[in-house]
């Protein structure tokens, strides 16, 4: 096998000419000190930004068809899987001081407690609208 198509690794000879040989860095601001890694500062958005609103759900009391009781029922929920749903509705619950479960994808937590839903949802960055009567 003849050695004269094998390429160098050595380092011995370049490859090749190369075009930014010729530029200099004189007149360029220094190089940051800190990680490429963007970090607010003073000037830009705070530390911890807002997280963006959720989006709208709607929140119903609802008496027909559970004998007489009265439940809350949080329903329209959107790109939010069961799991997350479930740990809301504990945290309802334990909220209220009362039971609850997730059914076909709403919340229904026992008793009118619309005020106290609300307000967890609002933490959970929803955007709470009582509906209905």
């Amino acid at each position: 096998m003849s050695n004269s198509k094998r390429i160098p690794t050595d380092g011995g000879q370049s490859l090749g000419h190369n075009p930014f040989a010729a530029l200099s860095s004189t007149g360029l601001p220094p190089a940051p000190e800190h990680s490429p890694a963007r970090t607010p500062d003073a000037s830009s958005e705070p530390a911890t930004p807002a997280k963006k609103n959720r989006g709208r759900v709607d929140i119903v009391r609802q008496k027909a068809g559970r004998g007489g009781k009265t439940v809350t029922v949080v329903k329209g929920f959107i790109g939010i899987g069961l799991p997350e749903k479930e740990q809301l509705a504990k945290a309802m619950q334990k909220a209220c001081g009362t039971g609850g479960t997730v059914k076909d994808g709403q919340i229904e937590i026992q008793g009118d407690k619309r005020a106290e839903v609300a307000r967890i949802l609002t933490e959970a960055h929803f955007r709470p609208v009582f509906a209905g009567g």
